[in-house]
């Protein structure tokens, strides 16, 4: 049996340009979606798929987010105080008392394999979780989440695990894109793996989502490899060497994925989860409807 994924890294130094001014003196992974911070999202779908070790990749200026899943002694004594105990409760629901969360810092902006790699010392020789924050992603109703799924498939298959979806052709541009054999349900055998290519030279639509399960191999594969597009340290060229030693398999997730480094991706996880939201959504339904579109 493969060992289980009790690790998860969140790469959260990224400086988040495309939501200036918003994100000069605020993280953008603490930017919220209703009623939760971006990064939020991510640590409960890690946490959901038995994930209970939550390492944080950051960088200058994002104290928000280790305050954020820290305990806030004069809050929590202020809704005590006042007898607000479902406050209270969401609150201390943040982090649950079996979560670990570690944090260490990028100094550099030298890319997402770079990234990866700063949190060697804390993952060790074992698989890990990797999840982007401004990838909101849910599962179908009812169901597990996308993270959730993909750790059932490693159990299976024991080796790395990408999360893949079809994007339409001018956007290949903006993803890693995979080609592979079918390997099973959901799953291909990945034989080719490309970091943003041109529309006419990729070799298929299906692109990487912002979630992966890696085996430890990954770490020396970043460590000895050349910088890549951008002049940065590219997670997908070192999974691409990976290749070369181990499969990789791509996985066809079930839910939905929000781009949320894009201003339309986030105002789109904004209205669908606000209408989904058991105390909002009624009544912002409503609102929506008598707008005049």
């Amino acid at each position: 049996m493969s060992p289980s994924v009790r690790k998860a890294v969140f790469p959260v130094a990224g400086l988040g340009t495309r939501f200036l001014p918003a994100t000069k003196a605020a993280p953008k992974e603490m930017l919220p979606v209703v009623d939760k911070p971006l990064i939020q999202y991510a640590v409960e779908e890690a946490y959901s798929a038995g994930v209970r070790h939550m390492i944080f990749v950051t960088g200058r200026s994002k104290r928000a987010i280790e305050d954020h899943f820290d305990t806030a002694y004069e809050l929590e004594t202020e809704l005590e105080q006042a007898n607000k105990q479902e406050l209270l409760a969401l609150v201390q629901s943040v982090q649950p008392e079996d979560m670990v969360c570690a944090y260490v810092r990028q100094p550099r902006s030298l890319g997402l394999g770079h990234a990866v790699l700063m949190a060697e010392p804390l993952v060790g020789r074992e698989p890990f979780a990797v999840l982007l924050a401004d990838d909101l992603m849910v599962g179908q109703p009812g169901g597990p989440s996308v993270l959730a799924q993909m750790v059932a498939a490693y159990a299976q298959q024991g080796r790395s695990i990408l999360a893949v979806q079809e994007v339409p052709a001018e956007q290949v541009r903006r993803y890693g894109i995979v080609a592979g054999e079918p390997a099973g349900r959901q799953l291909l055998r990945v034989e080719q793996i490309v970091e943003k290519p041109a529309p006419e030279n990729a070799p298929s639509r299906m692109g990487v989502a912002g979630r992966y399960i890696l085996t430890p191999g990954i770490f020396d594969e970043i460590r000895n490899q050349p910088t890549g597009v951008g002049g940065e340290i590219q997670l997908t060229d070192a999974i691409a060497r990976l290749m070369r030693q181990e499969a990789v398999y791509a996985f066809e997730y079930q839910g939905k994925r929000y781009d949320c480094g894009s201003k339309e991706g986030f105002l789109q996880a904004t209205v669908e989860l606000a209408l989904q939201h058991p105390q909002v959504g009624e009544d912002f339904r409503n609102y929506l409807r008598g707008l005049r579109l």
